[in-house]
């Protein structure tokens, strides 16, 4: 489990830098720690959101967002300028 911690925390401060300067969350590759900067997401949607990616394959648009359980229109429209699907 040390491991995972600190691969997550290592991911996390790779991306802060590009998260202070605007940069989109790409939801087909963000961790937990980075899904939980969202507006309204917090460590169970973040984990609903990577559980749902594993199992069904990467997001082919933003709405397929709202197919995750605990995802609904008002949450993907709270972080629609802050997400890309890549």
């Amino acid at each position: 489990m040390k491991v995972f911690r600190v691969i997550t925390l290592i991911g996390a401060l790779v991306l802060m830098p590009a998260l202070a300067f605007g940069a989109k969350i790409n939801i087909n590759k963000a961790g937990v720690q980075t899904l939980q900067e969202l507006d309204g997401v917090g460590p169970s949607k973040a984990q609903a959101i990577v559980t749902y990616r594993e199992r069904n394959g990467r997001f082919q648009a933003l709405t397929d967002l709202t197919k995750v359980r605990g995802i609904g229109e008002q949450t993907l429209d709270a972080n629609r300028d802050q997400i890309a699907v890549q």
